[in-house]
């Protein structure tokens, strides 16, 4: 019999290893990047085409190599900093194991320039697919450039399964920031297209967090440092108003080397216990110093995963170091734990609105998504149906009857005939058609009809069908959800949900058709983002604009708003953005969904009713019948139920 094992080539064998080091452009960045941190720079430059796919180039000014130890770099296993296996357990630097360069030269096409300070030439090593195709001396500055070219050029399946510019180059900016704020005393610049987009003094802590981020982290930042004799902690915790719906800004570096450590997170987590808003993170980085025999970095790949010798301690050591700062800067906040505010007699009063009628005979109304300024906040505003004027006495034939009138007055008073074909695309039922409105002079009762969809729907639509939502009198419980009764029972409805789920069919309709209308602002609004936030809006402009955006993007990180969607109104446009493109992050992370479905849904939760927010007679209504023109009533686009049923039988059966 044939034997069959048989050694790999060493072409390979290079490939098979480089798949675990190099993943994507952003895996050589992050090797590149390391090296030249451990050869001592203090000045580095990574200029980047293509989102790394073209070109990456990391420029420092370190020791350089001579023409021996360049050419062994690129030997799989060589290294300068591991002798015996005693410095395993001795680990100060970044690379070790020896496979980055040669992983790299595997799969693409290297180029490398490096000279000492003692040497008067140096040396030029082009590399391709592992093989040395030249070795020549060259007169080059002192430190060491090296370029990779074509990444991925000799397997064209892993070339093919990178995702578009803006993700790769998002990832590649990640490794950037990882970089530069383990070492912030290194001047870092990056290019990309030739455009900078970091350009990075060296300093304290403090001022390249605010370089990286942006000037509004340079309020929110308070120093962190809890020192034993085994281990310390020092850095900067985030303010909890500051905190962000999405993760991305927590760092943790162990003896510089940045990690990812799930159970030091949640000692963090922990030490803002009752301070975060639910679904919230705080900014964090902070910098573990532990004796290198108490710490294995060999333990993946990439080294972002570590084990500690004594992690019950520094759960500890994290979490009392965060609450002290948090105290200390007077953070926490003082909370009467004895207040159920559920039941408390004083509850802020909610200004009541005229409402802005425009529906059908069945009373459906038009939604106001306003954002409130910071002292509305405790009474939330956007995403809400306009209010009935106040009366003493408001019977639900009254409400329809003066809102039947004020509806036939409503286009010769201030709806222009374009806007009214708008909202005729956008959802049948506002129809501005005077003839669809019901007479004065009737004295019947108008009913609701609902579309033929209704038919395949569940029994809850069923009941509502037969039901006519004017003769319902829907109650609001605890400002969270909606009570009515239907002929069988009674439904509850989740109003978060169920206008999440109004909204975001609403403005998926926008972006399919490109029907979303946009209002200009009478003064064009600058807003700063960071670099990914910006590469992230880039991405979804298309989208963005298709619901009525108009924004322009400049350089250095800076967005030019002219015009917001018509159906936002008084809006603060900064808090809008940055709200859609946080959202847009949890749903990249969560869910593998189209740009559209992502932009809809980010919007959606952004705009919608929530929980605790007061609600008129007539928005209940106007809820629970908009719901139900949907596709889709049952559940929100996150998947929650919208509705419940509750039949007599069962109401029944709690009594006996």
């Amino acid at each position: 019999m044939q034997d069959v094992i048989r050694l790999l080539p060493e072409a390979l064998a290079n490939q098979i290893a480089a798949g675990e080091v190099v993943q994507r452009p952003a895996s050589v960045v992050k090797e590149l990047l390391e090296n030249a941190v451990d050869a001592g720079s203090n000045d580095i430059k990574l200029i980047v085409k293509d989102a790394g796919k073209t070109l990456i180039q990391v420029i420092d000014n370190g020791k350089g190599m001579s023409e021996t130890d360049a050419r062994m770099s690129f030997e799989r296993h060589a290294t300068s900093k591991i002798a015996s296996s005693e410095d395993l357990f001795a680990i100060h630097t970044f690379g070790f194991r020896g496979e980055a360069l040669a992983s790299i030269a595997a799969v693409a096409q290297v180029e490398l320039k490096t000279r000492r300070a003692e040497d008067e030439m140096g040396v030029h090593i082009c590399m391709e697919g592992g093989k040395l195709e030249t070795q020549e001396p060259i007169s080059t500055p002192e430190g060491t450039s090296v370029a990779v070219k074509n990444l991925f050029f000799n397997i064209p399946a892993r070339r093919k399964f990178l995702k578009s510019n803006p993700v790769e180059l998002k990832h590649i900016i990640d490794e950037f920031q990882r970089v530069a704020l383990s070492n912030p005393e290194v001047s870092m610049v990056l290019y990309h297209d030739d455009n900078e987009m970091f350009s990075l003094r060296g300093g304290k802590m403090a001022k390249r967090i605010v370089s990286l981020f942006g000037k509004s982290y340079q309020e929110q930042l308070y120093p962190c440092q809890e020192d034993l004799e085994v281990m310390s902690i020092g850095g900067y915790v985030g303010s909890p108003d500051a905190a962000k719906k999405t993760r991305g800004d927590q760092f943790f570096f162990v003896n510089g080397r940045y990690i990812k450590h799930s159970y030091l997170n949640h000692a963090v987590m922990t030490a803002y216990e009752g301070l975060l808003p639910e679904g919230t993170f705080p900014f964090y980085l902070l910098n573990i110093t532990v004796d290198p025999k108490d710490v294995d970095v060999n333990v993946h790949p990439t080294k972002t995963e570590v084990k500690f010798t004594d992690e019950r301690t520094l759960y500890a050591l994290v979490s009392a170091a965060v609450k002290q700062a948090l105290a200390g800067y007077g953070v926490a906040p003082s909370i009467d734990f004895g207040v159920d505010v559920n039941f408390a007699e004083e509850l802020p009063e909610v200004s009541k609105r005229e409402i802005m009628g425009r529906g059908t005979s069945s009373g459906s109304f038009n939604m106001d998504f306003s954002i409130p300024s910071k002292e509305e906040q405790t009474a939330p505003s956007f995403g809400r149906p306009e209010y009935i004027e106040n009366t003493e006495d408001n019977s639900s034939e009254e409400v329809v009857t003066r809102l039947s009138s004020r509806i036939n007055n409503w286009d010769e008073e201030a709806a222009p005939s374009a806007m009214s074909k708008v909202w005729e695309q956008q959802d049948p039922m506002f129809n501005m058609d005077s003839d669809n409105f019901p007479d004065e002079n009737v004295e019947a009762s108008p009913t609701i009809t609902f579309s033929s969809r209704a038919n395949e729907l569940d029994e809850v639509q069923q009941e509502e069908k037969e039901t006519p939502i004017e003769k319902i009198e829907p109650i609001q419980i605890r400002n969270s959800y909606i009570l009515y009764q239907v002929k069988s029972g009674i439904t509850l409805l989740d109003q978060e949900a169920a206008h999440e789920r109004i909204l975001y069919e609403r403005f998926l309709q926008e972006i399919n058709q490109n029907t979303g209308v946009s209002q200009k602002l009478l003064f064009p609004r600058t807003i700063e983002l960071s670099p990914a936030d910006l590469l992230l809006l880039a991405e979804y402009k298309d989208e963005i604009k298709a619901l009525g955006f108009s924004l322009e993007i400049k350089e250095h990180s800076k967005v030019v708003v002219n015009g917001i969607p018509a159906i936002i109104h008084n809006s603060n446009e900064e808090g809008v953005l940055e709200g859609i493109i946080e959202q847009i992050k949890h749903n990249r992370d969560t869910l593998q969904l189209s740009h559209g479905e992502t932009i809809a849904r980010s919007l959606a939760k952004r705009t919608g009713i929530k929980k605790g927010q007061s609600m008129e007679t007539a928005e209940m209504r106007s809820i629970i019948e908009q719901l139900f023109a949907c596709s889709n009533p049952n559940f929100s686009p996150e998947g929650r139920k919208t509705i419940v049923l509750m039949k007599m039988d069962a109401i029944e059966n709690l009594f006996q």
